[in-house]
């Protein structure tokens, strides 16, 4: 097996925080020959026509532009066979990818660990993943819910900055400059209640030296994944009966679990009256009028979404649930006779809030 000697380095982050400028910035730099990928949703990539127009540094670069689709999903086996044939290149010394501002880092990089476990002779390993964080909106939108009109009918989006900012073990905390360093150190806190060990460089319009994200340890999916907010508090606090856990920044946290449905308006009325004390919640849930449907519930700061996702195994016919259990018969271990395996787990994260309080709220919802 050769020796894998190309870093790969995933920058992601939402739609303004700073990626592409980032990117301009370490493209003049001309420290190392360097390749790029840039992933955009439209048909026609902005990106990439904007790093295009950088100068003569792009030229002795090689360039790909990837569109019409995300490469942690439609375009995936696309972008593993760009990183393959661009790490053929001996010249090369690190290739990085400008995610789409939409996209989920934490399948990114599972894609591309799949592929180093896959592939003996790959030249190339996930160096980084780095979150590009327009500090400026999450002190405006989550810290202190300042969310316009038009940005507040979606609360997917405060939802998906939360998720890059989960899973990374780099932050970049864009625009310091829009900030007192009262605000800043505000944005510093609240930013390690949802990830405490991530590496955080500050900077003002993505001005980053190439040498500080290439000279650090490499990325640990496990590690990384373990991170967050939401996994700490499913690993730490699952069995914790009487008080939510708390870390050294006074951020509380516990699991909320319960078979029986919630009844949706009673629950959609428990969103409109969200605690504030609240910063983050996620997980898994279910209605009493859908048996059917998993339903995944979110919140970051005043923001909130409730998505209807896959089925529950339960819901299956017969015949496709007796194939399952025969191929995997460890499901039915935390089968419920009446429920199956319909649960509502959730992950509560907050500074102040009273355990007690926020479950006998959620108990009322139940029916």
């Amino acid at each position: 097996m050769s020796t894998r000697e190309v870093p790969i380095v995933i920058i992601t982050g939402y739609l303004g925080s700073g990626k592409t400028t980032l990117m301009q910035n370490i493209l003049k730099q001309e420290k190392r020959k360097i390749a790029l990928i840039v992933n955009d949703m439209g048909s026609i990539n902005i990106d990439a026509s904007i790093l295009n127009k950088t100068g003569n540094r792009v030229a002795q670069v090689e360039m790909v532009e990837m569109q019409n689709g995300c490469i942690c999903c439609t375009l995936r086996d696309e972008f593993m066979a760009e990183i393959e044939r661009l790490s053929a290149d001996k010249s090369i010394e690190a290739i990085f990818v400008e995610a789409s501002g939409i996209s989920e880092p934490s399948s990114i990089a599972g894609a591309f660990i799949n592929y180093e476990e896959m592939t003996e002779d790959t030249r190339v390993y996930l160096k980084s993943v780095v979150s590009v964080v327009d500090v400026d909106r999450i002190y405006r939108e989550f810290l202190h819910d300042l969310v316009s009109e038009d940005e507040a009918e979606d609360g997917d989006v405060i939802n998906l900055i939360m998720d890059q900012i989960e899973f990374c073990n780099i932050m970049i905390l864009n625009k310091t400059d829009l900030l007192t360093s009262e605000q800043l150190e505000e944005v510093r806190t609240g930013l390690r209640g949802l990830q405490q060990e991530a590496e955080m460089i500050e900077c003002v319009n993505g001005n980053v030296d190439l040498e500080v994200i290439l000279n650090r340890g490499d990325f640990d999916f496990e590690e990384v994944e373990a991170y967050s907010a939401v996994q700490r508090a499913l690993n730490n606090c699952e069995h914790e009966d009487e008080k939510a856990c708390v870390d050294e920044y006074g951020i509380s946290s516990f699991v909320f679990e319960e078979r029986k449905p919630f009844n949706r308006e009673a629950f959609n009325k428990l969103v409109d009256e969200y605690p504030e004390v609240l910063i983050r919640t996620k997980g898994y849930i279910w209605f009493s009028d859908d048996w059917k449907h998993v339903q995944l519930f979110e919140q970051a700061g005043r923001n909130a979404s409730i998505t209807e996702l896959s089925e529950w195994m339960s819901a299956w016919s017969e015949e496709e649930l007796e194939q399952v259990v025969r191929d995997y018969p460890d499901i039915t271990d935390d089968w419920d006779e009446t429920y199956g395996d319909r649960l509502n787990q959730v992950v509560f994260i907050g500074k102040g809030c009273e355990k007690a309080e926020i479950v006998k709220r959620l108990y009322d919802c139940i029916e």
